[in-house]
């Protein structure tokens, strides 16, 4: 039997982990049908993170920890760092240090200390550059 991929949209996102869970099962990421459908659930969620729930959170990180798992396993980067890689993104997008630090919401010179290399990139941080740019959060991490 062949996996397809399903298309999986919210509408009203359960505040809860169980109402979370009839909409999409966590399970291991053993293909690449599954893996694209938690990355479709992980980029609906996003769209909401600012006011997740304590759930919301908590289903949130165990859909991006099966994701990194996976890809850590099955996905091979460009031997780039993930500093470069954030440069060169930032320069094709036309965006500097300041809107950087406006797409992750932290203070006006996170942007600015990430690229200098003063400061990491967090897994958060690699979320909101993935599902802004379009790649997997592995890219930045």
């Amino acid at each position: 039997m062949k996996k397809t991929r399903k298309k999986i949209e919210f509408r009203g996102l359960p505040r809860d982990f169980a109402g979370l869970c009839a909409v999409f099962t966590p399970r291991p990421i053993r293909d690449r049908a599954d893996y694209d459908n938690t990355i479709e659930i992980i980029e609906a969620m996003a769209l909401w993170e600012k006011e997740f729930s304590r759930d919301q959170e908590d289903y949130f990180e165990v859909l991006c920890t099966l994701v990194e798992r996976y890809e850590a396993e099955h996905v091979k980067w460009p031997d780039v760092s993930p500093v470069d890689m954030l440069r060169h993104l930032l320069d094709e997008h036309q965006m500097n240090g300041a809107d950087l630090s406006r797409l992750l919401g932290g203070s006006r010179h996170l942007g600015p200390m990430i690229l200098r290399g003063e400061r990491s990139i967090t897994a958060n941080h690699a979320r909101k550059l993935a599902s802004h740019f379009g790649l997997q959060p592995g890219a930045f991490i």
